[in-house]
Protein backbone atom coordinates (compact mmCIF):
# COMPACT_ATOMS: atom_id res chain seq x y z
CA UNK A 1 0.00 0.00 0.00
CA UNK A 2 2.60 2.50 0.88
CA UNK A 3 4.43 1.84 -2.85
CA UNK A 4 0.67 3.07 -4.94
CA UNK A 5 0.52 5.97 -2.09
CA UNK A 6 3.65 6.37 -3.40
CA UNK A 7 3.31 6.51 -7.00
CA UNK A 8 0.64 8.60 -7.12
CA UNK A 9 2.77 10.92 -4.65
CA UNK A 10 5.31 11.20 -7.21
CA UNK A 11 2.74 11.40 -10.23
CA UNK A 12 1.69 15.08 -8.60
CA UNK A 13 5.67 16.26 -7.45
CA UNK A 14 7.04 15.50 -10.34
CA UNK A 15 4.77 18.03 -12.43
CA UNK A 16 4.73 20.17 -9.85
CA UNK A 17 8.94 20.08 -9.73
CA UNK A 18 8.65 20.60 -13.71
CA UNK A 19 6.39 23.41 -13.65
CA UNK A 20 8.75 25.16 -10.41
CA UNK A 21 11.82 24.44 -12.59
CA UNK A 22 10.51 26.37 -16.27
CA UNK A 23 9.19 29.25 -13.74
CA UNK A 24 12.80 29.57 -12.57
CA UNK A 25 14.35 28.99 -15.72
CA UNK A 26 11.67 32.01 -17.16
CA UNK A 27 12.72 34.42 -14.23
CA UNK A 28 16.72 33.97 -14.81
CA UNK A 29 16.06 34.79 -18.83
CA UNK A 30 13.94 37.41 -18.19
CA UNK A 31 15.53 39.04 -15.65
CA UNK A 32 19.31 37.93 -17.16
CA UNK A 33 17.91 40.06 -20.36
CA UNK A 34 16.32 42.84 -18.54
CA UNK A 35 18.56 46.07 -19.11
CA UNK A 36 16.58 48.34 -17.29
CA UNK A 37 18.85 49.07 -14.56
CA UNK A 38 22.12 49.39 -16.44
CA UNK A 39 21.58 52.98 -17.33
CA UNK A 40 21.14 52.47 -20.85
CA UNK A 41 19.86 56.18 -20.90
CA UNK A 42 16.15 55.61 -21.06
CA UNK A 43 14.07 58.01 -19.63
CA UNK A 44 10.65 57.52 -17.16
CA UNK A 45 8.06 56.54 -20.17
CA UNK A 46 10.68 54.44 -21.87
CA UNK A 47 11.29 52.45 -18.74
CA UNK A 48 7.89 52.19 -17.80
CA UNK A 49 7.30 51.01 -21.09
CA UNK A 50 9.96 48.57 -20.92
CA UNK A 51 8.08 47.17 -17.76
CA UNK A 52 5.12 46.53 -19.49
CA UNK A 53 6.74 44.35 -22.03
CA UNK A 54 8.58 42.29 -19.28
CA UNK A 55 4.93 41.75 -17.87
CA UNK A 56 3.31 40.58 -21.28
CA UNK A 57 6.03 38.51 -22.24
CA UNK A 58 7.36 36.83 -19.08
CA UNK A 59 3.83 34.81 -19.34
CA UNK A 60 4.39 34.25 -22.95
CA UNK A 61 7.72 32.74 -22.67
CA UNK A 62 6.44 30.51 -19.94
CA UNK A 63 3.42 29.24 -22.08
CA UNK A 64 6.58 28.46 -24.71
CA UNK A 65 9.32 27.15 -22.36
CA UNK A 66 6.74 24.82 -20.56
CA UNK A 67 6.09 23.30 -24.16
CA UNK A 68 9.26 23.08 -25.42
CA UNK A 69 10.94 21.60 -22.65
CA UNK A 70 9.00 18.78 -21.33
CA UNK A 71 10.53 16.69 -23.97
CA UNK A 72 14.33 17.14 -23.50
CA UNK A 73 13.59 17.54 -19.24
CA UNK A 74 11.33 15.17 -19.40
CA UNK A 75 14.03 11.92 -20.69
CA UNK A 76 16.12 12.63 -17.71
CA UNK A 77 13.35 12.98 -15.08
CA UNK A 78 12.18 9.38 -16.38
CA UNK A 79 15.70 8.19 -16.22
CA UNK A 80 16.49 9.73 -12.60
CA UNK A 81 13.09 8.50 -11.28
CA UNK A 82 13.46 4.66 -12.80
CA UNK A 83 16.92 5.16 -10.95
CA UNK A 84 16.21 6.93 -8.28
CA UNK A 85 19.15 9.27 -9.19
CA UNK A 86 18.51 11.92 -6.14
CA UNK A 87 21.90 14.32 -6.64
CA UNK A 88 21.57 17.90 -7.11
CA UNK A 89 24.10 17.84 -9.98
CA UNK A 90 22.38 15.34 -11.88
CA UNK A 91 19.25 17.33 -12.01
CA UNK A 92 20.95 20.59 -12.54
CA UNK A 93 22.71 18.84 -15.18
CA UNK A 94 19.71 17.47 -16.80
CA UNK A 95 18.17 21.46 -16.56
CA UNK A 96 21.33 22.39 -18.56
CA UNK A 97 21.89 20.17 -21.03
CA UNK A 98 17.93 20.43 -21.45
CA UNK A 99 17.85 23.64 -22.21
CA UNK A 100 20.98 23.62 -24.60
CA UNK A 101 19.10 20.98 -26.86
CA UNK A 102 15.76 23.11 -26.60
CA UNK A 103 17.48 26.39 -27.67
CA UNK A 104 19.35 24.25 -30.81
CA UNK A 105 16.21 22.77 -31.75
CA UNK A 106 13.80 25.61 -30.83
CA UNK A 107 16.31 28.37 -30.30
CA UNK A 108 15.36 30.82 -33.75
CA UNK A 109 12.88 32.86 -34.42
CA UNK A 110 13.17 33.81 -37.91
CA UNK A 111 15.17 32.68 -41.14
CA UNK A 112 18.37 34.84 -39.90
CA UNK A 113 19.64 32.07 -37.89
CA UNK A 114 20.23 34.87 -34.98
CA UNK A 115 19.05 33.00 -31.47
CA UNK A 116 17.20 35.31 -29.30
CA UNK A 117 19.69 34.75 -26.14
CA UNK A 118 22.94 33.89 -25.64
CA UNK A 119 24.43 30.35 -24.52
CA UNK A 120 24.93 31.47 -21.14
CA UNK A 121 21.61 33.16 -20.41
CA UNK A 122 20.24 29.31 -21.48
CA UNK A 123 22.68 27.83 -19.91
CA UNK A 124 21.72 29.50 -16.58
CA UNK A 125 18.16 29.25 -17.02
CA UNK A 126 18.90 25.91 -17.37
CA UNK A 127 20.72 25.16 -14.10
CA UNK A 128 18.29 27.67 -12.03
CA UNK A 129 15.57 24.94 -13.56
CA UNK A 130 17.22 21.99 -12.79
CA UNK A 131 17.99 22.95 -9.34
CA UNK A 132 14.27 24.05 -9.36
CA UNK A 133 13.44 20.79 -10.04
CA UNK A 134 14.82 19.27 -7.51
CA UNK A 135 14.26 21.31 -4.45
CA UNK A 136 10.84 20.22 -5.13
CA UNK A 137 10.65 16.67 -6.73
CA UNK A 138 14.38 15.62 -7.31
CA UNK A 139 15.76 15.39 -4.15
CA UNK A 140 13.66 12.00 -3.42
CA UNK A 141 13.20 10.90 -6.92
CA UNK A 142 12.52 7.41 -7.30
CA UNK A 143 8.98 5.78 -6.68
CA UNK A 144 10.13 2.34 -5.81
CA UNK A 145 12.93 3.21 -3.49
CA UNK A 146 11.88 5.77 -0.80
CA UNK A 147 14.01 7.67 1.59
CA UNK A 148 13.11 5.62 5.15
CA UNK A 149 10.88 3.08 5.41
CA UNK A 150 9.37 2.49 8.83
CA UNK A 151 9.59 -0.58 10.63
CA UNK A 152 12.45 -2.03 8.30
CA UNK A 153 15.75 -1.84 8.93
CA UNK A 154 17.95 -0.52 5.94
CA UNK A 155 19.58 -2.36 3.57
CA UNK A 156 23.46 -2.62 3.68
CA UNK A 157 23.29 -1.13 7.98
CA UNK A 158 24.97 -3.53 10.42
CA UNK A 159 23.18 -4.21 13.23
CA UNK A 160 25.33 -3.31 16.14
CA UNK A 161 24.80 -4.89 19.57
CA UNK A 162 24.12 -3.11 22.22
CA UNK A 163 26.77 -2.42 24.75
CA UNK A 164 26.93 -1.31 28.49
CA UNK A 165 27.61 2.79 28.94
CA UNK A 166 30.96 3.62 30.01
CA UNK A 167 31.56 3.11 33.76
CA UNK A 168 33.61 6.19 35.77
CA UNK A 169 35.81 4.41 38.59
Amino acid sequence: MDDVVRLLLRLVVVPLGYFAGVLAGTLVILFGSWRITQGDGLDAEAQAIAVYGYAFAAPVLLVILLSIMWLPSGIGILLAEILALRSWLYHAGNGAVSAWLAWNMFGYMDNSRVPPNGPLAVLAAGLAGGLAYWAIAGWNAGFWKPLLRSGKRQAGLPQLPASSPPQIH
